[in-house]
């Protein structure tokens, strides 16, 4: 018996059964499915400070469960003392089980442990069926020793999915569970 993420048994018994009733499906194919999940950090900060970036992608790779990559600036910018080639993010894109393992710890874990939380606002789409969330805190996850972290860090969680429209991507983000706020 081979170990499957709660939330994709859930996709594939309960939510393509719900959406294809909702939207008329005539193919199993053609209901939505998140795509990947992508963590990014940008690091203004760390022009100045290199160790920045490495704690930054420790936390980030202990946040995801593999390994973070860093990015690079693309082009000088004077103004910001910024060289091309200087690292001044970090990412992580997340597919499969680990996506879904994610997911699981985002919504039952990490958003309820949010100072104030009152749900997502739903108007991070992005008018192709992609949703975008900012966390303010990244200590918000248990993976997190705050006994350890020299500086609060924010992040941007981008989920990708295959829907077409930003109705049918938040139909199919509520039936995995997002608390989304009423309009």
């Amino acid at each position: 018996m081979s170990y499957t993420p709660r939330l994709k048994a859930k996709y594939n018994e309960e939510i393509i059964a719900s959406l294809t009733e909702k939207f008329g499906y005539t193919s199993v194919m053609r209901v939505p499915k998140l795509q990947k999940i992508i963590l990014s950090q940008g690091m203004g900060d760390a022009v100045a400070d290199k160790k920045l970036i490495d704690s930054a992608a420790a936390d980030l790779s202990r946040i995801a469960g593999q390994k973070a990559i860093t990015t690079l600036s693309k082009k000088d910018i004077s103004n910001f003392k910024l060289r091309k080639g200087m690292p001044i993010g970090t990412k992580v894109t997340l597919r499969g089980d680990r996506m879904y393992d994610f997911l699981d710890r985002l919504l039952s874990v990490a958003l309820p442990r949010t100072r104030d939380f009152r749900g997502i606002n739903p108007k991070g789409f992005d008018g192709r069926g992609n949703f975008n969330l900012g966390i303010k805190e990244h200590i918000i996850f248990p993976e997190i020793d705050i006994d350890k972290v020299n500086k609060i860090l924010g992040m941007d969680i981008t989920f990708v999915t295959t829907a077409p429209s930003d109705e049918e991507a938040k139909v199919l983000l509520d039936a995995f569970g997002f608390p989304f706020t009423k309009k």
